[in-house]
């Protein structure tokens, strides 16, 4: 499947509105939920982490650090893209297999066009912004624990600040978002061959994305284990 996708490839007058739309339907339709969840949850994050830190002595800038870690580490890159896996992947995997039980797939064949070069190299394309949507997904995290923490009166500002300061390793950054884009291939990927290769009529196309869903969700999972493993061991 990947070979066939960048072979005989459409032309780019046509393939340039193809990534627009992708780029519309796959980034800018996801920013509103992740917006909403990023913040939140940044904001739960904060205050499980205060409620926690019942000791005294302990510190009240280490629920800034704890947020900051949580957020960047794992929440923004892998728990977004497992939501992703349900929001893009299911899109993905319903549109492919739409196409494919109302014969426009073998259209495209008849007509001379590579299918998998026309459905699927512009959602690769557009994912390329998918590290874009896990920044977004970090700031508004740790503006959210901000918020909670500070608001919620758990700790000062000035606290919560030093605690996103301390001990800051620039290459958590750079591992973030290795692996988002390990996982923007994915998402673009795996839900398309499930959309593509499926057979069957309406009712497939449903178990189609769940069982795309699924496996989206397993492989970011894994590549997420895998990559913990290469990159901070």
């Amino acid at each position: 499947m990947l070979k066939e996708i960048f072979n005989k490839p459409t032309k780019w007058s046509a393939m340039k509105q193809l990534i627009l739309k992708e780029v519309d339907d796959l980034i800018i339709d996801s920013l509103g939920i992740v917006s909403f969840i990023s913040f939140f949850v940044g904001g739960v994050v904060a205050i499980q982490t205060a409620l926690n830190l019942t000791n005294p002595l302990i510190p009240k800038f280490l629920i800034g650090f704890a947020t900051r870690q949580s957020v960047i580490l794992e929440f923004a890159p892998t728990f977004i893209s497992i939501i992703m896996a349900g929001k893009m992947g299911s899109f993905i995997t319903s549109s492919i297999g739409t196409m494919r039980v109302t014969e426009q797939i073998d259209a495209l064949e008849v007509m001379g066009v590579n299918s998998l070069n026309y459905l699927v190299f512009p959602k690769i394309i557009a994912l390329f912004l998918y590290p874009f949507v896990i920044g977004l997904s970090m700031f508004l995290g740790v503006f959210g624990g901000w918020m909670a923490a500070v608001y919620g009166g758990f700790t000062t500002s000035f606290e919560f600040t030093t605690g996103l300061q301390a001990e800051f390793i620039p290459f958590h950054i750079t591992y973030a978002f290795i692996k988002t884009f390990v996982f923007a291939f994915i998402l673009a990927t795996i839900p398309s061959f499930h959309g593509y290769y499926m057979k069957g009529g309406a009712l497939e196309v449903g178990k189609a994305s769940t069982v795309s869903f699924v496996w989206t969700s397993v492989v970011i999972i894994l590549m997420n284990f895998i990559l913990t493993q290469l990159l901070l061991s």
